[in-house]
């Protein structure tokens, strides 16, 4: 079960210049929704920032070629089968795709871009996903983002998704996005899909900006298993139909109330994304301060959030805090002083000194430990840099879940 995580309102806000349209195509299961469409007014401006698995998978390589080519008016999306893996066919299917809704829609092969999710190294089943496309474009509809989270889901229990209403220079304005991904998740940019649209009107190298910056604080700070996935984007689309006036400069003060809604409604996303983690139990919470740098933070974060260790203790409620030490030991920072460094278990102190605190007891690490959600603090004791990262424990349900993934 997701670790406090609900499903989404049903009432998700419309965003005014898109239309969603939701089907079966039968790739993986008959009758079960996984081919999403959605469609972009004219004179909608899109950003997108990919996975940098060297080994990215074709609509990968064929959104970003489009994205570079022209403005997107279509997104096409199928789940059941990552189109990953597959050399020049892959390629050519994900082309092959594009350019059938592209006829269907007298556009441009180019004005598609194509995303997938699923099971790597098999074929991409053009045929049925093409012939699902009249059904998609037929169901096309502006109040359809619910039923686009469920959608693109692959082993997510819930859909996840998130809308925001703010007012920015007095001007209405509407945010709203979904995200798939339960496992192979640690992105740089995870089996993750994320797909956001706004209403404002924003200048393109200013668009990229904001999407950069909000993925950065948000989706590139959650890790599962620490596999990034071959198929991991996030895209941002804004159909400037908002009376707000367009956004032309990262120094203007709509720009940073524009960005801070974006990233938090990234942050609420991406933190989706970690409590439905594949047979997560915990939600963890990891900050590291007193860094001499943000990158030595993250660093320190990361080895600790993807010790394999430290979530089976977790898992097990264990507060075997040695792992969290021995972990921080190896995240390779240099000169590290260790009677300076100090561990937290939310506020219970278990490191002090060069070793275990001397106020701390076991019943106050298993108090803590028994919680589904947890925060653990290592204060560096170098420097002022911060960096927070969210992950969540490895249980039995985990191993199962991807043994059993192709069966």
């Amino acid at each position: 079960m997701p670790v406090g995580l609900k499903a989404p309102p049903a009432d998700l806000r419309a965003v005014a210049g898109v239309r969603i349209g939701v089907t079966s195509a039968g790739i993986k299961k008959p009758g079960r929704l996984d081919c999403v469409v959605f469609e972009l007014a004219e004179g909608s401006r899109t950003a997108a920032v990919f996975t940098r698995n060297a080994f990215c998978a074709a609509p990968v390589v064929v959104a970003r070629e489009h994205l570079a080519q022209t403005t997107p008016r279509y997104l096409l999306i199928n789940t059941g089968n990552a189109n990953a893996g597959t050399g020049e066919s892959g390629l050519n299917a994900a082309r092959q795709c594009c350019a059938a809704l592209a006829q269907l829609i007298e556009q441009s092969s180019e004005a598609v871009l194509p995303y997938s999710t699923g099971v790597i190294g098999e074929p991409l089943p053009v045929e049925k996903l093409t012939a699902a496309l009249p059904k998609a474009l037929a169901a096309l509809r502006p109040d359809a983002w619910l039923e686009a989270a469920r959608g693109i889901m692959t082993t997510d229990t819930l859909p996840k998704a998130v809308s925001r209403q703010l007012d920015i220079a007095g001007h209405r304005v509407t945010l709203t996005g979904i995200a798939k991904g339960a496992g192979m998740i640690r992105p740089d940019m995870a089996t993750m899909l994320g797909f956001i649209a706004t209403d404002v009107r924003l200048a393109p190298d200013v668009l990229d900006a904001a999407l950069r910056a909000a993925v950065d604080a948000s989706f590139n700070r959650i890790t599962i298993d620490g596999d990034t996935s071959t198929n991991d984007a996030v895209t941002l689309v804004a159909t400037g139909r908002a009376s707000l006036p367009e956004i032309r400069s990262q120094d203007l003060a709509e720009y940073g109330a524009f960005t801070n809604a974006l990233t938090e409604l990234c942050v609420e996303l991406a933190q989706a994304i970690v409590r439905d983690g594949e047979g997560a139990t915990k939600f963890i919470t990891l900050k590291v301060d007193g860094g001499a740098s943000e990158a030595e933070c993250l660093a320190v974060a990361y080895t600790v959030a993807q010790s394999p260790l430290v979530k089976t203790a977790f898992f097990a409620s264990d507060p075997n805090w040695g792992r969290i030490l021995a972990a921080v030991g190896r995240a390779g920072l240099n000169d590290l002083v260790l009677e300076a460094v100090e561990i937290y278990l939310d506020d219970v102190c278990i490191v002090r000194d060069g070793g275990r605190a001397a106020s701390y007891t076991e019943e106050q690490g298993q108090r803590v430990m028994s919680q589904e959600d947890i925060a653990v603090r290592i204060a560096l004791g170098r420097g002022s840099a911060r960096a927070e990262v969210w992950t969540c424990d490895f249980s039995y349900d985990y191993v199962r879940i991807n043994a059993e993934y192709r069966t």
